[in-house]
């Protein structure tokens, strides 16, 4: 019985300090500075849509290039390790010695991300897609760096668990007699030929040397990730995180498709690669082109690997973008053929043909959606009541907050949920609360005791941080 009452008024007392903290919120949703510094202290379990590249902020990489004397295009602002054939490059040291170092600096930020054009128009998609090969140099060869940047800048703001998508995928696999297959694939892709599409990648899968494949994937895993991960104590007691392999939308056919493959051996046999993903531009030529083709592809791969977790980028789109038809089926296409466990961006919602069904679905089925504010707000100019959260809020879709690419963005998770509570007031404490947890509950993680240590340890951060309210 003591026991008994014990336990109540520890319940009771919870609840009064979530309820003395969702009061304390409530008055300071139109406070941008007490958002922030309420957000600051919120934990914030982990962060699911992070792209490592995207991730790090343009200062360290540059230092890392002048460090490493690269040559700097005085155009365009790209890095190169060994000097290109054409065009004005100059070594840093040069610029150094010259004088004229500190004059680039500044145009450098502004290329390699948005800096300079927060909270005003940002030029074009295009420039924030453009910057990750500018800056490509600068971090290979450097991971544990960046790697390390990441954990501690997660560790200052509260959150527990990044799930990067980090890959040194596309590998060397020679597929140049499989390239016949590529016309073959768009031509049965045009006629909607599911059957014989999944025949023809099977084919090519089975031409794909496995052995060879399963040994690069294996090398990944345990020379690169692994040796990382663990040279680096990237697991601790504040802080774990899990890697995506990813492939990229503009690769022909064939050569995706091998990368798929790969990535989903890769997936199948670490423990650290925690899942799969799809990125680059949902616009682009191939992208669109080739849109269906490569939710079968993961479909397929699916039916050899049905272990592995996947989150697709869809629906990362909007009108003007493309033609209104095309923003009508990527989402369903990702749910419904690839069979993706998780959507990233999910933007053109509204415009899907049976979106209602489609929410019901995801709903039913559990399939999160990924929000990501800031990234939406300067490559999509999507926000506020144009931004489709409250529709997966209605239908009960669980949501989870994320960064993107926040070095490039120059943000962090503090940001998004202060935009988050500014901008839709139907959104309570206990909503944000439970996309905090949904930012765990929804991981890829693989051992269920560690997911449950991070649960369980998101449990105390909480009762710490609302232990402190009200303020007054």
């Amino acid at each position: 019985m003591k026991l008994l009452y014990t336990l109540f008024f520890a319940f009771c007392l919870t609840s009064s300090y979530s309820q003395a903290t969702n009061d304390y919120f409530e008055t300071i949703r139109d406070n941008e500075v007490a958002l922030t510094a309420f957000f600051s202290h919120m934990p914030k379990g982990g962060d699911l849509h992070h792209h490592f590249s995207g991730s790090i902020y343009a200062e360290p990489l540059l230092q890392r290039a002048i460090a490493a004397n690269f040559y700097l295009n005085t155009e365009t602002m790209d890095v190169r390790k060994e000097k290109p054939s054409s065009g004005d490059w100059q070594l840093f040291s040069t610029l150094k010695t010259n004088g004229t170092l500190d004059s680039y600096q500044q145009k450098i930020m502004q290329k390699w991300s948005i800096k300079d054009y927060n909270y005003v128009d940002y030029p074009s998609d295009k420039l924030f897609f453009e910057s990750f090969m500018k800056f490509e140099p600068a971090i290979k060869g450097n991971f544990g760096q960046g790697l390390l940047e990441l954990k501690n800048r997660a560790i200052s703001e509260n959150v527990s668990y990044i799930e990067t998508q980090l890959s040194t995928i596309p590998t060397t696999l020679n597929t140049d007699d499989l390239t016949k297959f590529n016309s073959r694939l768009r031509k049965l892709a045009l006629a909607k030929d599911e059957k014989a599409i999944l025949t023809t990648l099977d084919s090519v899968y089975s031409s794909l040397l496995k052995k060879e494949a399963e040994s690069y994937a294996k090398d990944f895993n345990t020379n690169f990730v692994a040796k990382l991960h663990k040279d680096l104590k990237i697991d601790d007691k504040q802080f774990t995180m899990r890697y995506q392999n990813f492939v990229l939308r503009f690769m022909e056919p064939v050569e995706l498709f091998k990368n798929l493959v790969i990535a989903f051996i890769s997936a199948d046999g670490s423990p650290l690669i925690a899942g799969v993903n799809i990125v680059s531009p949902e616009d682009g030529a191939t992208s669109m082109k080739d849109y269906w083709l490569h939710m079968l592809m993961f479909k397929y791969c699916h039916s050899r690997y049905p272990a592995v977790k996947y989150a697709m980028h869809a629906g990362e789109l909007t009108l003007g973008i493309v033609q209104p038809e095309e923003l009508t089926w990527h989402i369903s296409a990702a749910v419904y053929t690839a069979g993706a466990n998780r959507i990233g961006h999910g933007v053109d919602l509204a415009y899907e043909k049976d979106s209602y069904d489609l929410l019901r679905y995801m709903a039913k089925k559990s399939i999160p959606i990924e929000i990501n504010l800031v990234s939406n707000e300067f490559i999509l100019k999507v926000k506020d009541s144009r931004h489709p959260l409250t529709l997966y809020k209605e239908f009960g879709v669980p949501i989870v907050i994320s960064t993107d690419d926040a070095g490039i963005l120059r943000t962090n998770m503090t940001e998004q949920y202060v935009l988050l509570a500014k901008r839709y007031k139907n959104v309570s404490y206990t909503d944000i609360k439970q996309y905090v947890y949904n930012s765990l509950h929804y991981s890829f993680i693989k051992d269920e005791s560690v997911k449950k240590q991070l649960l369980k340890d998101l449990d105390l951060r909480f009762k710490t941080f609302e232990a402190n309210f009200p303020m007054k």
